[in-house]
């Protein structure tokens, strides 16, 4: 099994290196990136598997003398048989050792983890009630990537009457932005009073969560003649202007008929280029759809399915508890958690990624 994987990664490393100096890549952008990324990507590995290499090299010399040694003659071939015996030893231990961290190194990486990422909460059931509780995990996830350090934008908002987001998408910015959100994906469910319920009656509502890797200019190329844009007055709630220039913008992708409208900005251009921004990641999670499914039977296995009718999460105020049913991790840190301190579920759900994965491998 790990001579088959180590085979592999070397065959892979050799053949992006020959592609890193082909003139034919390196006369097109986009090959040559997607070369340059996947390069980097594997390097370390790579480093593992020659190290691998060395230390099966020894343990196998080391063998060969010792089953040659067998007529040898005296006190001093002992010792030297009993140094070889050493070496052997030390060697099958990091062979050992070797084959965990390059498993572990193969799997735990996923090539979007270092990307920037677009998250897209959406209010569900419940009404006024889940349009705040949109806000809240707006909130919470605002608050996580402060703590992280990454810089976060709004790019567009759909405010509720009542002070909520019917809906609202954020793009947080800087390495490793991606895998701290990848598993926010899915259906989030509240249960609290309503500060309407005069009767105290706790209800239950629900928001829904979406995380996309945000795609490079280099990654999904929309032709002009693929998109039509269309401008129109922006407008606030209740239709009061917010100008009274025609700077909104509404750009329709005629292949999907996916359509995005931004109207935040005063600027008609900044309202194309988030549009746009946003369109490309859309795609991308649709061409990454694509590829899930032709490789069904692998990712099942893994945590979660990004399948957004999931309930993924419960946040139960008058318990305050946080309940993640994939793993069946139960947090009474409710306070802390809506404050962006999700570490403790984010942590939990990789380790658990990690080790399907790994189960999964071992039984192939």
């Amino acid at each position: 099994m790990i001579d088959r994987l180590v085979d592999e990664i070397e065959r892979s490393y050799e053949e992006i290196t020959r592609q890193l100096s082909d003139p034919e890549v390196l006369a097109d952008r986009r090959q040559y990136a997607a070369a340059a990324r996947r390069h980097a990507e594997l390097s370390d590995v790579y480093a593992l598997t020659r190290e691998y290499r060395e230390a099966e090299r020894a343990a196998a010399d080391a063998e060969e003398l010792l089953a040659t040694d067998g007529d040898a003659n005296g006190d001093a071939d002992a010792e030297m048989r009993s140094f070889l015996q050493d070496e052997l030893a030390q060697n099958r231990r990091r062979l050992d050792e070797l084959h965990d961290e390059i498993r572990a190194c193969m799997l735990a990486r996923d090539p979007n983890d270092a990307k920037d990422v677009i998250i897209e909460i959406r209010a569900g059931a419940g009404g006024d009630e889940a349009a705040l509780f949109a806000g809240d995990l707006l909130r919470m996830y605002l608050r996580h990537a402060e703590k992280k350090g990454f810089a976060t934008e709004v790019l567009s908002q759909s405010e509720s009457e009542n002070g909520g987001f019917k809906e609202v998408i954020v793009e947080v910015r800087g390495e490793g932005a991606y895998s701290a959100f990848k598993y926010e994906s899915g259906v989030h469910r509240v249960q609290r009073v309503p500060v309407t319920e005069s009767q105290g009656r706790i209800h239950t509502s629900t928001a829904t969560v979406a995380v996309l890797p945000e795609a490079e200019d280099i990654e999904i190329d929309i032709p002009a003649n693929d998109i039509r844009v269309d401008i129109f007055r922006s407008s606030g709630p209740g239709g009061q202007s917010v100008n009274t220039t025609d700077s909104a913008v509404r750009i329709t992708h005629l292949p999907t008929g996916l359509v995005v409208s931004c109207q935040d900005e005063k600027s008609q251009l900044q309202n194309k280029e988030r549009a746009l921004r946003i369109l490309r990641a859309r795609l991308y999670e649709m061409e990454l759809e694509k590829q899930e499914k032709e490789l069904a039977e692998r990712r099942r296995s893994m945590v979660g399915t990004g399948d957004r009718a999931q309930k993924i999460r419960t946040y139960n105020f008058p318990q305050t508890r946080v309940t993640d049913h994939r793993i069946g991790l139960t947090s009474h840190r409710l306070a802390e958690v809506l404050e962006g301190d999700i570490d403790e579920f984010t942590e939990a759900l990789a380790a658990e990624d990690r080790r399907k994965q790994l189960a999964e491998v071992g039984q192939g």
